[in-house]
């Protein structure tokens, strides 16, 4: 059982910035693509950003582009350098695992979710 917990979200001015961690807790952590996800309210969750198991091919969601970085560390942790954040990023924010090392963008593909960190751009 793969276990994932997010931290870092929280309020800031439209512009700002935050870092988004979650850590996992598996022994085989570098097996998995890793994914980003985001629901707004009243809205579907949608993918963000996503990572393979080396961390040397990434893909994001057209609304992200040139302002999130996402990146992974050898210690089971990923992360989402969230940069010009704007009032529409609003959304509580999940990390996931797909059970497969190359990138994905469905959500489909993953089988492990973490809770979520909220995340909050006032304008």
């Amino acid at each position: 059982q793969v276990q994932l917990v997010e931290s870092g979200g929280g309020l800031v001015q439209a512009g700002g910035s935050l870092r988004l961690s979650c850590a996992a807790s598996v022994r085989t952590f570098s097996r998995y693509a890793m994914g980003w996800f985001r629901q707004a309210p009243g809205k579907d969750r949608e993918f963000v950003a996503t990572i393979n198991w080396t961390g040397g091919r990434t893909d994001y969601a057209d609304s992200v582009k040139g302002r999130f970085t996402i990146s992974r560390d050898n210690k089971n942790t990923v992360y989402l350098q969230m940069n010009s954040l704007k009032p529409e990023d609003t959304a509580v924010y999940h990390c996931a695992a797909a059970q497969k090392p190359t990138i994905s963008l469905y959500e489909y593909e993953y089988v492990y979710w973490g809770q979520g960190t909220q995340v909050t751009v006032s304008s």
